[in-house]
């Protein structure tokens, strides 16, 4: 046996080793066994006998739940063991490999601190004789042992060959003890058993247990295999016995017929509808299910019975309640609230009315979207919205036919389906996406659908049965209508939804934004504290948008930053956190937008404009600049057909009034000028920055400066007048975002000016103009009239006003 390192002190007849408790193991001699170690004096004893070298004593736990166990605590009998390797895992934590050296006794515990420490009795094994009873023992527990490794495959082969290679029979029973499927007391038992025949006879006993357990488990799984197998067969009978009765046409599927059957009835169908769905159920009961055709019709008969024909939600006509649930949702949006209370009032009056169809035309973030929903519940319709952006073939609209394989009814029927009323509100969201291509043009298949006076039948390829789409309350929404085609433009009641004021701004901040993402970030309003002056800031300093798109997203960034505060407990509990000026930049950054006009109109030959683009009205600088040359025009910065036009009018009119304009009439001869619109990769084109162009040449060539606050807009022709052009709710509200106070529009467009919003006229100065002649007095600095020609009409004189009428 392993010669004991002991704790120095023990008596002559006893070696001192510290006690390493085990829970639910045991440990034989000549055993390796990997241990996790986590109890504090474990760890201690552990790490002390490592550095040491020492061995120490194994004993097992009577009570696994004491997690400080005394001496009365431990079985006496015990093995002591050998470190083999020591692993750190984690924070106390280690795991340790111990290989089990000769049994030994427990006499005293001489020590309890940091760990036990006992006095031990080693027991000596090794002066066993031999004879025939002992031999046939370990012949019993070897065959035994070898039926048990048969049964169960999962036990490695080192196993089978370790029961013909060890020939010491405590050797061999502690083995056998430490490998087999026993309780840690039944182990124990084994340890504790000092008589090499009795234990051998009780390892024999467990190991035999053991072995009948193996062959029940064996008997039970190959019965489990045979039951399936059984049913395997079955099952595969029965396949063939279907197919047989398909063969001779005894098919059997009437209770999915008779579903379908009942479903026809008690389903509130037209008589149309009814005849094709007898119809189709008659051939379906003379098919059989194997057939291609089968599953087509079946599919089929399922769309027609779940389109709702007949079946309609009650409208909430109450006029004032519609009202209150627009205003709830939205804010502003006048114009469109107004068409649908109207709406509303007349349906009240006329049940048997048309369902509207309305086109909501504004820039991205104004509420398109969102405003259908609102719509659908002041009325209490179902809504269903339909995305028609990137749609670019025709079968999206009317379906496919029911000849192709996987054939669908279209969006327009699938939508139906999918609200389960016959009228419903359906959002035809980006109906200006919509694009065509060899496969058809779904503009084209839209004309239909939104066709009062014919969509009472529309025609959808997969249905062929007209479907009534006359109750249906369509809502369509665009950036811009250039991309809608006229014939379909001409279908839909257009209504434009401009881009919203500051005020306007601050007010949804307040009653939507703001609240909504308090709610989204996990605080509360008692968390965050804004004043109107700060939420300003944040709309003019930080978005420049025609909605509020990005304006929540900014509010979000800061409820972003208030919720990192109070997770983290650096807010003070109970007070809020006021949004200062010095918390936006630490939240938001430096300002990312300021009034430019100022900075970029310094000098003769640069312009101010107005221009109109799908999100929005927007400022657009216009610089001009001369140099020697054969008088030659250039004009950069992506431009369109239309405004190089205009560039050539504009220059074409200053040569013929030069004498007027107070320049040479050579003043071409040897110059050539270059005209340029920032932002060159943004593509630019229309009549409208006619007068702004004109502006900038007579700038440049007179060595007078524009007025840095003044922005135009309007379409100029070769004889000079000022004509109308579109936009003009946008492009004011464009310059008053860029801090511009006077505004010069053409005299024709003062009609327009209703459309404007008050806060926009109360803001801005509106000069309107009939002629080129009357810019310079308005524009330009220490600008002067321009004398007209005396062959012309004397024009009215420009007015300029601080508001302009309603």
């Amino acid at each position: 046996m392993t010669e004991e390192k002991e704790f120095q002190g023990a008596p002559e007849d006893s070696v001192r080793l510290p006690i390493l408790p085990l829970r639910n193991s045991v440990l034989f001699p000549q055993v390796v066994i990997p241990l996790s170690v986590g109890r504090p004096k474990s760890i201690a004893l552990i790490k002390d006998a490592a550095e040491n070298k020492q061995n120490i004593a194994i004993l097992t736990q009577r009570d696994p739940e004491i997690e400080d166990p005394e001496e009365s605590d431990l079985h006496l009998i015990g093995a002591s063991a050998s470190i083999l390797k020591v692993v750190h895992i984690a924070k106390d934590s280690y795991s340790a490999i111990l290989r089990g050296v000769q049994r030994l006794r427990l006499k005293a515990i001489v020590q309890t601190e940091p760990y036990l420490v006992g006095d031990f009795e080693l027991i000596d094994e090794s002066n066993i004789e031999s004879d025939i009873e002992l031999d046939a023992l370990v012949m019993n527990l070897r065959s035994t042992a070898s039926d048990v490794i048969r049964f169960m495959p999962e036990m490695s082969r080192e196993a089978s060959q370790m029961l013909d290679t060890v020939q010491d029979p405590v050797h061999l029973c502690d083995f056998i003890a430490a490998n087999m499927d026993i309780t840690a007391d039944e182990r124990q038992q084994l340890l504790a058993e000092l008589d090499i025949k009795e234990r051998l006879t009780l390892t024999i006993r467990f190991l035999s247990r053991q072995l009948e357990v193996a062959k029940v488990s064996d008997r039970l799984q190959s019965q489990i295999k045979d039951e399936i197998d059984k049913n395997q067969r079955e099952y595969f009978l029965r396949q063939q016995y279907k197919l047989i009765k398909e063969e001779l046409g005894e098919a059997d599927d009437h209770s999915e017929l008779e579903e379908l059957e009942a479903r026809i009835e008690e389903k509130n169908l037209p008589e149309e509808v009814r005849k094709v769905c007898d119809k189709q159920l008659k051939r379906l009961k003379q098919m059989q299910p194997a057939s291609g055709e089968y599953g087509v019709i079946r599919t089929y008969l399922d769309t027609l019975l779940d389109i709702p024909w007949l079946e309609t939600t009650q409208d909430k006509l109450d006029i004032v309640e519609a009202r209150r649930i627009l205003d709830e949702d939205h804010y502003g949006l006048e114009k469109v609230k107004d068409r649908l209370i109207e709406f509303l009032a007349v349906r009240k009056l006329r049940e048997d009315m048309e369902g509207p169809i309305l086109c909501l035309v504004g820039p991205p973030g104004v509420g398109k979207t969102s405003l259908g929903r609102s719509v659908a519940r002041a009325i209490d319709r179902k809504f269903v919205r339909i995305s028609l952006g990137g749609v670019r073939d025709e079968a999206e609209i009317r379906g496919h036919r029911r000849t192709y394989l996987g054939a669908l009814p279209g969006r327009i029927v699938q939508g139906l389906r999918k609200a389960e009323t016959a009228n419903p509100v359906m959002m035809l969201d980006e109906i200006d996406k919509v694009a065509n291509d060899f496969r058809g043009d779904p503009q084209a298949a839209l004309l239909e659908v939104l066709d009062p006076q014919q969509n009472d039948t529309f025609s959808d390829h997969y249905v062929e049965i007209p479907v009534d789409l006359s109750q249906v309350m369509f809502i369509a929404n665009a950036n811009q209508l250039d991309t809608v085609s006229p014939p379909l433009r001409d279908r839909m009641e257009i209504i434009e939804i401009p881009g919203y004021t500051p005020s306007e701004k601050l007010e949804i901040v307040k009653r939507f934004l703001l609240p909504r993402q308090v709610e989204n970030n996990g605080i509360t309003t008692d968390h965050i504290e804004m004043s109107d002056e700060i939420i300003m800031q944040v709309i003019e300093q930080y978005t420049r948008e025609a909605g509020v798109r990005n304006l929540e997203r900014r509010i979000a960034d800061i409820c972003r930053r208030v919720a990192v505060g109070v997770a983290t407990e650096t807010v003070k509990k109970g007070e809020p956190v006021v949004i200062t000026q010095d918390l936006l930049v630490e939240y938001l950054g430096p300002v990312k937008y300021e009034p430019e006009s100022i900075d970029r109109v310094n000098g003769p030959g640069i312009t101010t404009g107005l221009a109109w683009t799908p999100a929005g009205g927007d400022i657009l600088f216009i610089e001009a600049s001369k140099s020697k040359g054969k008088g030659e025009l250039k004009l950069t910065g992506q431009l369109g057909d239309v405004m190089k036009e205009s560039a050539l009018a504009a220059i074409s009119h200053l040569k013929m009034r030069a004498e007027a304009f107070g320049l040479g009439d050579d003043f071409l001869k040897e110059t050539d000028v270059h005209i340029h619109f920032p932002a060159g990769a943004v593509p630019k084109d229309g009549p409208s920055a006619g007068i702004a162009i004109f502006t900038t040449l007579l700038s440049l060539f007179s060595g007078r400066q524009v007025r840095h606050d003044v922005a135009m807009t309007g379409e100029i022709t070769l004889r000079g007048n000022v004509l109308p052009v579109g936009g003009i709710k946008e492009k004011t509200l464009a310059a008053q975002r860029a801090g511009i106070k006077r505004v010069i529009l053409p005299e024709r467009n003062r009609k327009d000016m209703h459309e404007v919003a008050q806060e926009v006229k109360d803001s801005l100065e509106f000069c309107f103009v009939s002629s080129v002649d009357e810019i310079p007095e308005l524009a330009l600095i220490d600008g002067k009239p321009i004398k007209k020609p005396a062959r012309k009409r004397a024009a009215k004189k420009a007015e300029s006003t601080p508001t302009a009428e309603a």
